[in-house]
């Protein structure tokens, strides 16, 4: 930092009234209208150009023009609407640009509220700008209107500030009076001072004080003066048009509003704001409000779970008796805001960003930061009244940012959520939450996450996390809490594996329990997948394929141990006489007969295959219409997540936890599978599972990982081996190419012993990815349907093929691998160790898939 210096106002005398002013203060000028203070400001602008110092405008507000005519600035014409993020990152551009010793005039900062809505933005704003101009021995002019903003604005502007002073009018008299200024002191600096003949001269006269001081509203003084921000105001006119029936605003003045409250809190996404006004009113946005914490939009999670309930409801009365009803809070993007500048995570934050240093040690040092910082008193107060509202009922935390869940871009699952037991003392309940909410916040810088906005070209996307927190759906059964049924659902079913399929009507995946299995890839247990035009129809061939690949786990929150965990399914139920287990699971005959015949006693012969709850309910055509309704409203493919649970024994509630657009290419289209090849040019032949689009094309590069040799390795080295194959994968002169990825068990998997555990990252660039199902007893028909993986391969056009080397019409051709050259080398030629593990073959090989009759065939010409 450089050595302070003194610099000038263009005002002496004002100078002297203040001490002087020093290189980097920043001067806030309290006003009542915007000509307050423009005499304030010209002659700042007329010594800028004597002494000859840049002199920088940024402007950005509705108000008149502040430079006068004859003074040359750099006048720079900024756009709040394009969101915090990016209005602050072009002023700091710029402050950089410019360097030391630069004179700054901004526009009145109450306008930005205009654009932000928040006064908590406001002061975020001020102390992130402030100290960098500080830095670089600025000398800043600042102005605020009186009594428009609330005590947690103003008090980060005049904590941070170096000079903070009212300017009054009394008549044509204009007088001002610091109320702090930082290292300097006289008798007479805080006294009011009257400007006159260029002079300030101190007002000791008390009458003189007293008349003009009684004159000047002041909010601590007077009761009808309420210090209230944009937001409170904007929200109160919307309560009293709804409460003021006899004088209902006309319908212009009624949209108007709808769309100001939906900017504010919904969206500022234009498609997305446009269908929120056909099934939002002034009632549902204000019920919104009341349950929100803080301030901002509640994004893209929760905008969707809102939405999608009032299209049903619009649509139908009947929805309101089948849905659940939800009492979930939501958690302002503006906290999330407060949250990392408070805790100063903002700034190395902002570089990683800005330079892309993704490194895991760059991003663990901000994210360390960010998990054990601390939530402001305002903030704390209102997640101890939620706690006191749900009280010992578990909870989920979920993160809402702004991207999340929105057209183009689903980022499943690499955001965190997390559930809360919620048992104990309120204090140990508040202390979980808080931990819970740090979490969710970190995860906005996991480099899955990261990976994933780099690239779909996100980065510079104003990206901010809202939270959603929602009562747990489901009931408590002894010591355990979970729903009866979970699942997620598509109004596009991707997996057409029988010719009676109808992809139209939309697939669900389900399981008994928690949905974690559901969403998340379970490499030790199975989910149940049904294609809503024929419930009935699975993918498994036998009687003992349906008992094999049945659901054997389930999750559930364990409240005595006070954490979510995974039981057996049997462990749970088995003795449990208020779990209705017949709607869900069916008596395997065989395993009856075999118990009766050993004389075997306390045998669980329940399969869970839920073929009670698809044939004698009415949920599979429930589900079919929800898919339908909310496709035809978004005019887009949708994916939602909900749970269900029979409340008497014949009906059900179901939760919508969740809506969003699905990014499925959706491409049909019959391909011709070649006919007569010779079997020693097909490389690989699969009858499914095939997800995807049908295609037919060239693959320029295969990236194989011998099973053999994989299956010997330890457990690191499979992590190395993964590593490897994202370094090929990776590299610039490999994303020119389309490129399979061939290997052993599941690729993405979160365990070694099952797959190759890649990254999102480290698959982005791939066009195929093919498993083999040889590293366990048998791939799950259902691969990985429905999970953050599988929607990581839609968004990212990746196909999907399954390859059973021991299945009758499946074919892989381990000689054409055994004997192509491996390029490995000469490409990571630090890597010749892992030439029998991975084999990089460059070679032209024509791929044609079918996804309709679920063929693909890898084949040489």
């Amino acid at each position: 930092m450089q050595k302070k210096f003194t610099m000038h106002s263009g005002l002496p005398e004002f100078d002297k009234v203040v001490n002087r002013i020093i290189s980097g203060d920043n001067i806030v000028f309290q006003v009542n209208s915007i000509d307050d203070y423009i005499p304030f400001v010209h002659p700042f602008c007329y010594q800028a150009k004597k002494e000859k110092r840049k002199l920088i405008y940024f402007r950005f507000a509705q108000h008149i023009h502040l430079i006068p005519e004859d003074i040359e600035a750099d006048i720079y014409n900024l756009d709040p609407e394009k969101g915090f993020e990016a209005f602050i990152s072009e002023i700091f551009n710029i402050i950089e640009k410019h360097g030391y010793g630069a004179c700054y005039v901004f526009d009145c900062l109450s306008e930005l509220t205009a654009d932000w809505y928040s006064d908590r933005m406001l002061g975020n704003f001020f102390m992130l700008t402030c100290p960098y101009l500080y830095d670089f021995e600025t000398a800043t002019y600042f102005a605020i209107f009186k009594n428009m903003h609330i005590d947690l604005a103003l008090n980060a502007i005049h904590n941070t500030a170096q000079i903070v002073l009212d300017v009054y009018r009394n008549q044509k008299s204009i007088f001002i009076q610091p109320l702090k200024v930082i290292g300097r002191f006289s008798n007479t600096m805080f006294m009011l001072h009257e400007w006159k003949n260029n002079e300030f001269i101190p007002v000791t006269n008390s009458a003189t004080i007293s008349e003009i001081l009684a004159k000047i509203p002041q909010p601590w003084l007077n009761f009808s003066i309420q210090r209230v921000d944009l937001w409170t105001r904007v929200f109160s006119t919307a309560y009293k048009f709804l409460n003021e029936k006899e004088s209902c605003p006309v319908e212009e003045e009624n949209i108007n509003l709808l769309k100001k409250l939906i900017r504010m809190i919904i969206s500022r996404d234009e498609k997305f704001s446009s269908l929120a006004e056909k099934y939002f009113d002034l009632e549902k946005i204000i019920d919104i409000a009341k349950r929100l914490i803080g301030t901002g939009l509640i994004g893209g999670k929760s905008a969707g779970m809102l939405l999608a309930r009032a299209i049903l409801e619009k649509n139908n009365p009947k929805w309101k008796n089948i849905l659940e009803a939800h009492d979930s809070f939501f958690i302002g993007s503006d906290v999330y805001y407060t949250y990392i500048i408070h805790n100063k995570c903002w700034w190395p934050r902002r570089e990683l960003l800005k330079h892309k240093q993704f490194s895991e040690e760059n991003i663990n040092q901000v994210r360390t930061k960010m998990l054990n910082g601390t939530f402001t008193e305002d903030v704390k107060r209102q997640f101890m009244e939620m706690i006191d509202y749900f009280g010992q009922s578990p909870i989920i935390v979920r993160s809402s940012s702004l991207l999340e869940d929105a057209y183009g871009n689903a980022f499943s699952g690499k955001y965190e959520s997390v559930f809360c037991a919620n048992q104990g003392t309120p204090e140990d309940r508040l202390y979980k939450f808080m931990e819970a909410v740090k979490i969710v916040y970190a995860s906005t810088l996991r480099s899955e996450a990261l990976s994933y906005r780099e690239h779909f070209c996100l980065l510079d996307r104003e990206e901010q996390m809202a939270l959603l927190v929602q009562r747990v759906s489901g009931s408590k059964y002894n010591d355990y809490y979970y729903p009866q049924v979970s699942g997620v659902g598509f109004s596009f079913n991707p997996y057409v594996w029988s010719k009676e399929i109808d992809p139209k009507s939309g697939l669900i995946r389900m399981v008994f329990g928690l949905g974690t299995r559901a969403v998340d890839r379970s490499d030790d247990d199975y989910t149940r997948i049904i294609a809503l035009n024929s419930p009935t129809k699975r993918p498994e061939y036998t009687l003992d394929e349906v008992n094999k690949y049945s659901q054997k786990k389930m999750d559930l929150l364990d409240l005595k141990a006070n954490s979510l965990t995974t039981k057996q399914f049997e462990e749970v139920v088995k003795n449990d006489e208020n779990v209705p287990l017949e709607k869900f699971a069916s008596v395997d005959n065989d395993i009856e007969e075999r118990a009766k015949q050993y004389n075997l006693h306390d045998v669980f012969p329940y399969v869970l295959t839920f073929e009670n709850l698809l044939t004698n309910s009415n949920f599979t055509n429930d589900m079919k219409d929800i898919l339908l309704i909310l496709k035809e409203a978004y005019n887009h493919h949708v994916d939602i997540e909900f749970t269900l649970n029979f409340f008497n024994s014949e009906n059900y509630k179901i939760n919508l936890l969740q809506c969003r657009p699905f990014q499925t290419k959706g491409d049909l289209s019959h391909v011709e599978l070649p006919k007569n090849i010779d079997t020693s040019n097909i490389i690989i032949k699969t009858k499914g599972p095939v997800i995807g689009s049908s295609i037919s094309t060239l693959i320029n590069r295969i990236i194989y990982v011998n099973s053999n040799t994989y299956s010997n390795l330890s457990i690191n080295d499979r992590y190395l081996t993964a590593r490897i194959v994202g370094k090929i994968t990776t590299r610039e002169k490999s994303t020119k190419k389309n490129i399979a990825l061939i290997g052993p068990g599941r690729w993405g998997t979160t365990s070694p012993s099952l797959g190759v555990p890649v990254t999102f990252k480290e698959i982005s660039s791939v066009s195929v990815i093919c498993e083999i199902a040889e590293m366990h007893e048998g791939l799950v028909p259902d691969v990985s349907l429905g999970t953050h993986f599988f929607n990581d391969l839609v968004e990212m056009d990746i196909l999907y093929l399954a390859i059973y080397p021991d299945r009758k019409d499946y074919i892989i051709n381990r000689d054409f691998f055994l004997n192509s050259k491996n390029k490995l080398t000469e490409i990571l030629p630090d890597e010749k160790k892992w030439e029998d593990i991975i084999k990089v073959i460059d070679t032209d090989i024509n791929l044609n898939v079918n996804v309709i009759t679920q063929d693909g065939i890898f084949y040489k010409i």
